[in-house]
């Protein structure tokens, strides 16, 4: 098991409808002292990245009302594609060959529901560099 560091960048907007998932990923970013923001709306997320600054964005791609790359295409409004690999995350029960093509047309982390090394990944996912937007 990968230990819990803390993380530089502090500002997530996670996006997720699903109450249990949407709780223990908050805690686990909490833990690292993250600053989350939730959101279980598409449409009220996109909001919310067109108007907040955040340092990543994890994005359930099955919503209720729209789609997670639907949030994608939305934040192009405000980021470059450049910017949306580097501040998107999607999080999946359906990892299809066409969902891991559409996500790597974005330049986008793809994790696959249930998560086996969800640690491990957001670890990798929240260290890297930049913050994923403009200032």
């Amino acid at each position: 098991m990968v230990s819990p560091r803390s993380y530089i960048l502090k500002r997530i907007l996670l996006i997720e409808d699903e109450p249990l998932i949407q709780k223990s990923l908050k805690k686990l970013l909490e833990k690292r002292g993250a600053e989350v923001t939730v959101e279980s709306r598409g449409r009220d997320a996109i909001g919310l990245i067109l108007n907040q600054q955040f340092d990543r964005i994890i994005c359930d791609l099955m919503l209720q009302d729209i789609s997670g790359f639907d949030v994608i295409e939305e934040a192009k409004g405000r980021y470059t594609m450049s910017e949306i690999s580097k501040l998107f995350i999607i999080i999946t029960a359906y990892s299809s060959p066409h969902v891991i093509e559409k996500a790597t047309q974005y330049g986008c982390m793809l994790l696959s529901k249930p998560f086996e090394n969800i640690d491990e990944a957001l670890n990798i996912f929240m260290s890297s560099g930049g913050t994923g937007g403009p200032s």
